[in-house]
């Protein structure tokens, strides 16, 4: 399997039929990298079912996955400027959310492709920028946004009562 099969991933758009998966995957992914780099993180039955509520993403983000021989391997998903939800603190920003990839995927280059195609709708929708949000601790997921051109901006972290967010930013010329 030649780079990992990812040749033969394609990336689309979710449909509802994905909305299971597309949980699951996340719940798993976020609870296994999590397990391994920040074992004191839990996730709670409230944090699953919000990950796993999909249906209720699709209505307000654009939401893609990783297909692979007809199994969801990996999801992204994108909240327009102002949608409910949003967590973009830059005015007229996209939100990036919920990437993730199937365990047997970390590390495999999978996330170049969600990302592509949540950047390239960005910029169709013409943007200033993309900001995202990710777990303090999380240095792995902080690197490789900023591989990809996102800038560490504290001014958008958020304290949240049961999590701490380290913010980033990647900003489109005007």
């Amino acid at each position: 399997m030649s780079t990992h099969g990812l040749e033969r991933v394609v990336i689309r758009e979710a449909r509802p039929e994905d909305d299971a998966a597309i949980g699951e995957l996340l719940v798993e992914a976020f609870i296994t990298q999590y397990a391994k780099k920040l074992p004191e993180v839990r996730y709670t039955e409230e944090r699953k079912r919000e990950l796993r509520d999909v249906e209720a993403k699709r209505a307000v983000a654009k939401v893609w996955v990783a297909e692979l021989e007809g199994r969801v391997v990996g999801t992204v998903a994108l909240w327009p400027p102002g949608a409910p939800g949003s967590e973009a603190w830059v005015p007229g920003a996209a939100d990036l959310r919920h990437l993730a990839t199937s365990v047997d995927f970390h590390g495999k280059g999978l996330s170049t492709p969600l990302l592509d195609a949540a950047e390239r709708l960005a910029r169709e929708w013409h943007v200033p920028a993309i900001c995202l949000h990710v777990r303090k601790g999380a240095e792995g997921v902080g690197r490789l946004y900023q591989r990809r051109g996102f800038v560490r901006e504290p001014a958008g972290d958020l304290e949240l009562p049961s999590v701490s967010l380290e913010a980033y930013v990647l900003r489109f010329p005007a």
